[in-house]
């Protein structure tokens, strides 16, 4: 029986095959694969075949990504009219370019003027974000002399802060950051970096950074890339394995900061145009609004239609 609710996606089992495999990969070439994982696979596949059978009882469904909306119609084989893709958004009143607050900021967390180089990373510090292969990429990185100049900002808490401290003196964990000094924190940067090794969702930090005129690095799953990081021009994205990460950090210290302005400012324009919360609050109204027999046709318009005669 078909219920009348709409549910909202943010990860499903799909995702999270995509998600072990990226975990599989930083595994140690001489560390043995778990036998969990064996376990965890196994029971992914029956746990896919159990949300096929069920998400069909829900009336509506809403992905927060192009790509977990492509995946709810061909392998979930939802009818293309019952499933709406309404991407994440922040407030890009809030985030948004502030060069003298990145600069109050820098001082006030000790970066130098003369940096040649700022990172940022903000979250969870745990291994399904990602930071084994950030930590290890940034030994490699840090050993070359030539990067001296180069500092990273680590936005959070969680086991791998102590780790990140170990590195010296150009690595600074600030902790977790209230919202008012994270508008302060991505402005401070000239690279944003989220290596999380989880498929699932459209993380607000890549949108927060974006909002805030930042180019974005990020791990290329199909969410990103589809939604998020669709070119160069915005950011960079790489494989979840440390060499395809260090490869992509020694490319962005070989650009330099004139190309981080333009692809910082591409950037702040897509997040202006698909990311925002007003545009996400819109499409939720507009849902409900197709979805209400009262209210589905207004004055002759079909709130179910895209675009309507307002939207050209």
């Amino acid at each position: 029986m078909q219920c009348n609710v709409v549910a909202s996606w943010h990860g499903f089992a799909y995702e999270t095959v995509s998600s072990d495999l990226a975990m599989d990969l930083t595994r140690e070439p001489k560390e043995p694969r778990p036998l969990s994982l064996h376990q965890r696979l196994a029971s992914r596949l029956f746990w896919i075949i159990d949300e096929i059978n069920f998400f069909g009882d829900y009336s509506h469904h809403v992905a927060t990504s192009d790509h977990a909306g492509d995946v709810l119609r061909r392998v979930y084989m939802l009818p293309p009219d019952r499933v709406h893709v309404i991407l994440n958004g922040v407030d890009n009143g809030f985030f948004r370019p502030d060069p003298p607050r990145g600069a109050i900021f820098r001082r006030n967390f000790g970066v130098p003027e003369n940096a040649s180089l700022v990172f940022g990373l903000a979250g969870r510090l745990v291994k399904d974000k990602g930071h084994p292969l950030m930590f290890q990429a940034l030994i490699q990185i840090l050993k070359d002399r030539n990067n001296s100049g180069v500092f990273v900002l680590v936005a959070g808490d969680g086991p791998w802060g102590k780790r990140y401290r170990e590195l010296g003196p150009n690595i600074l964990v600030l902790g977790p950051l209230e919202r008012e000094r994270l508008a302060g924190f991505y402005n401070a940067l000239d690279v944003f970096v989220n290596p999380t090794l989880r498929a699932q969702g459209l993380d607000h930090t890549l949108l927060e950074a974006m909002a805030s005129g930042k180019p974005v690095m990020a791990t290329g799953f199909a969410s990103i890339t589809g939604s998020v990081i669709v070119g160069e021009e915005v950011g960079y994205t790489f494989s979840p394995t440390v060499e395809s990460l260090k490869v992509s950090l020694s490319r962005v210290l070989a650009e330099g900061k004139g190309v981080f302005d333009k692809k910082g400012e591409k950037a702040r324009e897509r997040a202006a145009k698909l990311f925002t919360s007003a545009k996400m609050a819109a499409a939720y109204e507009r849902l409900f609004l197709c979805l209400s027999p009262r209210h589905r046709k207004n004055g002759g318009l079909d709130f179910c239609r895209y675009p309507l005669p307002s939207d050209q």
